[in-house]
């Protein structure tokens, strides 16, 4: 983290930690409604309900907060991934993740476009992140699913465009949301919605995976 609390300084107070906090909740519904260069430092003041000298008390810069921010939704994104046991069943591992991935798109939609939208400028401040962490735990549980494959758990296919796909079809129901309940209407587009998704996904991406013959 590149803040100026963190390094050698003393350990933060409770105080100066819920200050942080703050900050970082003002920040993550500026940037995500305005996005990164839509968004400035007396726009997160504001929104936290405090002054600006205090305010850079905490933080120096408008990209040290967005780092912070991007670094602990990468963590988020990532942990239900992380999860993605080898030693478990391949559908039970693969469905839990599905679902923990919708949760996430209910739970936390003013990250998903806070991400979505660093992605669609090119990624200019997280692809360290996307290169390096990211990457490496892909690979990793990309050999996992190849490891399933290969002893006939499921069937054979390409795991990094089935991580992809996963991605894409969850993170959907965030970034989209105000389109898919206009779409559904009010019957369908309620918080049922998201159990709706979920069945379907896992009828979608389990089918397609059991091993043939």
């Amino acid at each position: 983290m590149t803040d100026t609390m963190e390094g050698s300084a003393p350990r933060r107070t409770r105080i100066q930690q819920e200050k942080r906090e703050l900050i970082l909740e003002a920040a993550l519904e500026v940037f995500s409604t305005n996005g990164f260069r839509g968004s400035t430092i007396d726009q997160i003041a504001e929104a936290a309900g405090m002054s600006k000298p205090n305010l850079l008390y905490y933080f120096r810069r408008k990209e040290d907060i967005h780092e912070t921010l991007m670094q602990r939704l990468l963590d988020t994104w990532l942990a239900p991934l992380r999860e993605l046991d080898d030693i478990g069943d391949p559908m039970t591992e693969l469905r839990s993740y599905i679902r923990r991935k919708l949760e996430m798109a209910r739970d936390f939609p003013r990250e998903s476009r806070l991400f979505a939208n660093e992605i669609l400028q090119g990624a200019p401040r997280i692809m360290p992140m996307l290169e390096g962490e990211l990457k490496t735990l892909v690979d990793e549980k990309a050999a996992v699913i190849k490891g399933w494959m290969r002893a006939g758990k499921i069937a054979r296919t390409d795991p990094w465009h089935l991580i992809f796909s996963i991605w894409a079809t969850t993170q959907h129901y965030a970034d989209f949301d105000v389109q898919v309940r206009a779409v559904l209407g009010p019957d369908r587009g309620g918080d049922g919605r998201f159990e709706d998704a979920a069945r379907f996904l896992e009828q979608l991406f389990l089918d397609g995976l059991k091993p043939k013959g």
